[in-house]
């Protein structure tokens, strides 16, 4: 985690060291200070090359310094960039593979920049609430011009070297296949007597009338930014560039990337993007856990979930085996697939080439014997005990020694489904969420008895199908839906008590849900619930539900794909309309259980709905179903729907403060169905000694 210094004849070469991305973290900020003043003090050296080992130039600051002391211990960024500026020998950065963040603003610090083709350039901090603060929105216009760049902070998005190749961003970009450093070492040896040295910072940015541009760049991103400032901090500081003095620039700059820093939005953006690579860590499965090769896999089940979890194998290149009981069910689920990769090509997102390529890898059978000799196999059948007992047994009889077998299941428990096969070590469950070809979220659930290095694959083909995999253990309903279900529970009350169900929808979608409780069971299928619920009330008759959803799916109304449920639906339209015969159905049942309804306010809903949220998380996680706080917030942020910028049920607790939250659930533990706000302990715990879930 450092810089290494070599010298090839005049030229001397630093080289940032800190895999995998070379993160400027402090060890490697203070080994670069003191290698350009190296090179500088030796007279027999006429230019410095500045590149990166291994997989990039530099990724940027160092995750792992995030919210630490060390990223604010000189030399901080600044002072290294500024040390390479005020360099009174040239600098020439050598990039290669990626430049992003401090990586491309120190790059910029540079006198000359040189590249090799593919390299991802780019300032994509937008992304975690904030904006470039190590002079990335002044620098950058100056070498790409205003727009190009203000496109490029407010983005965040990669653009790679060559399409810059000719800007001022660099002053070479070599053919592909060229030795990067000979060819920098041999740059720096042509332009190491140029006098006076080239310095992004005295350039001018030149853009016509950039008064209308700015204005026009305004209100675009204020109409996509939602509710996150950063997207529209970005153009402010970016405009400065042409109306203040570089040093001005640099000093609002700074000022606004430090308000950012505290605000919510970049707080939760930034947990986020820590929890999701704190997701793929098992403590006691070492990263070097060998792992079984994945070059086939089986699906069991061609309906709606068994075709998108098929088209997730086909899309990472992976042939996949449909197995159905019947023709007509497999030549149904082998259509959809197809119509969906129609549907993509058509929006533009897939050429008609790819799709053909992807929907030749699946294939279609009626017989277990052709799936025997695939790696893993997952069965997507329906949600009853009975039916995956009868699928496990003839997987274990027919699948290869080694093959994975896995479980689709939301609720059911994983050890009884390992128990049906005499090999309960390759029994894992991967839950898909649905559509399971677009949900990021995969859950994990991790057996009594599944191998270490199952779970190790497992973890390794999530990201191999672009999926955000989370390890649960076994419970009924796992992490996600063991949560869902007191969110549900309390919905439902809601409803008995005095709201309608379009109320319940409004408050907690104008919180930042992506969908309220009835528009999602109308879309998932309010049959699904009513299964569940009927299990229950055999398995733990002692937990109370309303009997609301139940009078709904009696009529039949079972959401989208009945054209009715909570809502009414029309043909070719998913739009959700109020239905007055359910409100009256509602209005009915509270006089029939002797109710008297009420006003709600929608602060009371988004309140009972994300607190029972975080009670129920708060369990798990003393259960140790979930290995952390921030493994429940991503099974929210990318499998439910909760808003991005609160950061998850957990975090969105912590932000409020346990105490706040623990005197709002002991409220309504005083209320009707008050059984069901029995606090967590560890909520109890925690709040009591002013800690938070995440520490």
């Amino acid at each position: 985690m450092s810089a290494d210094y070599t010298v090839q004849g005049s030229v001397a070469v630093v080289t940032l060291n800190n895999p995998p991305v070379n993160g400027l973290g402090l060890a490697t900020r203070v080994a670069a200070v003191e290698a350009i003043r190296r090179a500088e003090a030796d007279d027999a050296i006429k230019a410095i090359v500045l590149s990166g080992a291994g997989k990039a130039f530099s990724g940027g600051a160092d995750i792992r310094e995030f919210n630490s002391p060390k990223a604010l211990t000189e030399p901080t960024l600044h002072t290294l960039i500024r040390v390479v500026e005020d360099c009174s020998k040239p600098v020439v950065a050598a990039i290669h593979s990626v430049a992003m963040g401090g990586g491309l603003e120190l790059a910029l610090g540079c006198n000359y920049r040189v590249a090799l083709p593919g390299a991802q350039i780019a300032l994509p901090e937008v992304k975690l609430g904030l904006l470039p603060g190590a002079g990335g929105t002044q620098r950058l216009p100056r070498v790409l011009g205003l727009e190009v760049a203000l496109n490029m902070v407010v983005s965040g998005t990669p653009i790679l070297s060559e399409k810059l190749a000719g800007t001022a961003l660099f002053d070479e970009v070599f053919p592909a296949g060229t030795d990067l450093l000979s060819a920098a070492v041999d740059f720096a040896n042509k332009v190491a007597d140029t006098r006076p040295l080239p310095k992004v910072r005295d350039r001018k940015v030149d853009y016509p009338n950039h008064e209308a541009f700015v204005e026009s760049s305004r209100n675009t991103v204020k109409a996509m930014a939602g509710p996150f400032p950063a997207p529209l901090e970005c153009v402010e500081t970016v405009a400065a560039s042409v109306t203040r003095p570089f040093e001005e620039g640099l000093k609002f700059e700074r000022e606004r990337f430090l308000h950012l820093m505290q605000t919510p939005e970049s707080k939760a953006l930034r947990h986020s993007f820590m929890a999701e690579r704190a997701a793929s860590k098992v403590p006691d499965v070492p990263g070097d856990t060998p792992t079984r090769k994945i070059d086939s896999a089986a699906v069991i089940g061609a309906g709606t979930m068994g075709g998108g979890i098929a088209m997730n194998f086909a899309n990472a290149g992976i042939p996949v085996t449909i197995l159905e009981t019947k023709q007509e069910a497999l030549d149904k689920g082998l259509g959809t697939i197809r119509k969906n990769y129609e549907n993509t090509v058509k929006k533009g997102k897939l050429t008609a080439e790819k799709s053909e390529q992807r929907i030749s890898l699946i294939k279609g059978t009626l017989d277990y014997a052709d799936i025997a000799g695939a790696d893993i196999v997952i069965e997507a059948v329906f949600e009853d005990m009975g039916v995956k007992e009868s699928v496990f047994r003839q997987l274990d009889t027919v699948m290869k020694p080694g093959a994975i077998l896995a479980s689709n299941t939301s609720t059911l428990d994983l050890d009884r489904i390992a128990s049906f096969t005499k090999r309960p070590q390759d029994v894992i469950g991967l839950h898909f969420f649905s559509p399971a070809n677009v949900m990021k979220l995969l859950e994990i659930v991790r057996g009594r008895e599944t191998g270490k290095d199952v779970l190790a694959t497992s973890l390794a083909l999530s990201k191999k199908i672009k999926k955000t995999g989370v390890v649960s253990g076994v419970c009924d309903g796992f992490i996600g839906n063991r949560m869902l279900e007191q969110y549900l529970r309390q919905a439902f009350f809601l409803l008995e008590e005095g709201a309608l169900p379009e109320q319940v929808d409004g408050a907690i979608e104008q919180f930042g849900f992506a969908m309220g409780p009835f528009r999602m069971s109308d879309l998932a299928g309010n049959d699904v619930g009513w299964y569940i619920r009927k299990r229950r009330a055999i398995e733990s008759p002692e937990i109370a539900y309303s009997k609301t959803a139940d009078l709904l799916c009696e009529q039949g109304r079972f959401g989208q794909k009945t054209g009715a449920g909570w809502y009414d639906y029309k043909a070719g339209d998913r739009k959700a309309y109020p239905s007055e015969l359910v409100n009256d159905m509602i209005r009915q049942h509270s006089a029939d259980i002797g109710l008297e309804r009420r006003a709600i306010s929608d602060a009371e809903i988004v309140e009972r709905l994300v607190y029972a949220l975080v009670n129920e998380g708060a369990k798990i996680l003393e259960e140790g179903i979930a290995l952390r706080a921030s493994d429940i917030d991503m099974v929210y942020l990318t499998g439910y729907g909760f808003p991005l910028h609160r950061g998850g049920p957990m975090f969105y607790a912590d932000s409020i403060g346990l105490a706040k939250v623990l005197d709002s659930i002991r409220k309504y533990g005083q209320a009707r169905h008050g059984e069901a706000w029995t606090p967590a302990p560890l909520l109890e715990r925690l709040a009591s000694e002013g800690k938070g879930f995440n520490g």
